[in-house]
């Protein structure tokens, strides 16, 4: 479920909605109904260093310039 607050009822129940994402929820923060800021339970394991080494390969060209074509593109020329 997700709960929308204002900052104000965000500051005045931080503890409860602090739980309440420890539970599972979701909480929006929004500022002048604008939503800002989004509250929400971390539930992926921790970051292991090398897990995917070897699946991606850097190309030996990676850091060539780009061709004159594709500058002109990005730069809006013709």
């Amino acid at each position: 479920m997700t709960i929308q607050v204002d900052q104000q009822e965000a500051r005045e129940r931080f503890s409860e909605l602090f739980e309440r994402v420890l539970q599972g929820e979701e909480i929006i923060i929004s500022v002048q109904g604008i939503e800002m800021a989004r509250l929400i339970p971390i539930t992926s394991r921790p970051r292991v260093p090398g897990i995917d080494k070897g699946r991606f390969v850097v190309p030996d060209d990676f850091d060539d310039p780009l061709p004159s074509e594709i500058i002109k593109a990005f730069e809006g020329e013709s």
